[in-house]
């Protein structure tokens, strides 16, 4: 039985978001109290100030810089359904349904702040969309974060009304005919509700919940790989100390370190020298995986507390009666953190992409095979093992690397030079997230090079490798096995990539 997350009754975590986003939890409304009080005081105040002809922005007013054109009271009702339509202009790649999901979870969480001014009913209709999986197309261009995601997020109001197209039963259908399936009829947005729904951060802070949850895969990965390296170029585990890690407590680079420390266990019997130190890609890389791991130990708060506000304006205080107008909508914190991540997950690509470097090369692996290949030296002539893929890896991580310009930094006037600051948070989200598919990808690579290096290595040496390696190595030989002869390994890259992209 799937669990229910209370989406106005308790504090969201990123946890909380997967499980939705993943189809194991569902979300629910709590049937009375403060919560909904709130919602349906906020509702209420604002629909008697607009019926007063009180001036509120974007009830009231136009939009943006349009906000000193007054809308009479008789078209008052039509303001929210062409913000909607007047917004319909996104490009790009439709969002996936585990994106789609996280995106709508972090709206309804917001407008179940009680602040929005929106009834009820709307955000029951949300929870029936998240629950049934009717899922709006969202494109994921056309947002600078500021005033939120409003061209993305047009996409959710639409799909209320019936408008435009949605992802339903797998397939794609017009909105109104999938409400029917469902037995409802298409939502007329209240004035402030359409508003409400797109003037906020949830597109750039689901894409980045996703993204942080997959760089903490990336983190550990990276010191399974870095042990397996260690291991196959048999090298010294004297870099990786208790001891020495006391003496600069950066708690990632700690972490990191004792990760890696705990698989070497044993690791004695496969070096063949005494090396006192290894090249930096090796000796270092508590260091270049312990930045990404405090980057998520601050990050996770930044996003948490995104998720967890309310992100739109003006805001309506039911209870204080008051309108606040001001600039929720802003994703500055989101940007910041993304910026910030998708740069040490891209060192971390960088990393692995050098470790990679040193176990293929007969000048810097000690001993092992050219290229790793595990041909007999009869086949040896037209055997090239692991070549490619350190090229491939080389590619990746570059486009990773060139990836890392802050996107935040790129801040430009718009909208008639209302939105003259913005924060760019979406495309900061989406730039991670490819930092994230491109070192994931570099990430597999190592794994397959470790894990052909280690065996190899144990082949040499005539020793058994280490219990405290085998968990990783099983992982990787479960789904790709020894290279003996060249092959084709695109395969087996995919199958490592959906074991990582699927973990818990």
């Amino acid at each position: 039985m799937k669990k229910t997350l209370n989406a106005g009754g308790h504090r969201w975590t990123i946890e909380d978001v997967r499980q939705v986003a993943r189809g194991r939890a569902r979300v629910a409304l709590p049937s009375r109290g403060p919560t909904r009080r709130l919602v349906e005081a906020g509702a209420a105040y604002l629909e008697r100030l607009w019926r007063e002809g009180t001036p509120v922005y974007g009830v009231t007013t136009g939009f943006g810089a349009s906000v000193d054109r007054p809308v009479p009271r008789e078209l008052v009702l039509e303001l929210p359904r062409q913000m909607a339509r007047f917004h319909g202009c996104g490009l790009g790649a439709i969002l996936d349904e585990e994106t789609t999901l996280a995106v709508l979870t972090v709206r309804l969480v917001s407008l179940a702040k009680g602040y929005s001014g929106v009834r009820w009913s709307l955000l029951q209709r949300l929870v029936l969309m998240i629950n049934r999986r009717l899922l709006p197309l969202i494109p994921e261009e056309g947002s600078v974060g500021a005033s939120g995601d409003l061209t993305p997020l047009s996409y959710l109001a639409a799909a209320l009304m019936g408008e435009r197209q949605v992802l339903w039963r797998g397939r794609r259908v017009p909105a109104r005919r999938a409400l029917r399936d469902l037995g409802v009829l298409p939502m007329t947005l209240l004035p402030k509700e359409g508003l409400a729904i797109m003037n906020g951060t949830s597109v750039m802070t689901g894409i980045a919940i996703l993204v942080y949850l997959r760089a903490t895969h990336i983190a550990h990965l990276a010191c399974q790989a870095t042990a397996l390296t260690v291991a196959a170029l048999g090298g010294n585990p004297g870099p990786f100390d208790a001891d020495l890690f006391r003496l600069k407590d950066h708690p990632g680079q700690t972490r990191a370190a004792a990760r890696i420390r705990k698989m070497l266990r044993g690791v004695g019997g496969l070096s063949h020298n005494g090396r006192l130190q290894d090249p930096y890609a090796v000796r270092c890389a508590p260091h270049v995986i312990g930045v990404l791991e405090d980057a998520l130990d601050w990050s996770r708060h930044w996003i948490e507390r995104e998720m967890n506000g309310v992100s739109d304006n003006p805001l309506i205080d039911g209870v204080k009666k008051k309108v606040l107008h001001g600039g929720h909508f802003y994703g500055g914190h989101i940007a910041f953190a993304m910026d910030a991540l998708k740069s040490a997950v891209a060192g971390v690509a960088d990393l692995l992409d050098r470790q990679v470097a040193l176990l293929v090369d007969v000048r810097t692996n000690h001993g092992l095979p050219a290229n790793l290949t595990g041909a007999t030296e009869s086949r040896l002539p037209v055997n090239h093992g692991l070549k490619a893929l350190q090229i491939s890896c080389s590619a990746w991580t570059a486009e990773a690397l060139g990836l890392t310009m802050p996107s935040a930094s790129f801040s430009r006037s718009t909208e008639c030079h209302n939105q003259d600051k913005v924060s760019l948070g979406t495309i900061s989200a989406r730039s991670a997230r490819r930092v994230v598919e491109l070192t994931e990808q570099v990430t597999v690579g190592s794994l397959l090079a470790g894990a052909q290096g280690i065996e190899l290595r144990s082949k040499l040496s005539g020793r058994s490798i280490p219990g405290s390696l085998n968990d990783t190595l099983h992982a990787v030989r479960g789904r790709v096995p020894f290279l003996r002869e060249d092959r084709p390994l695109d395969n087996d890259l995919h199958s490592l990539l959906s074991w990582i992209r699927a973990l818990p």
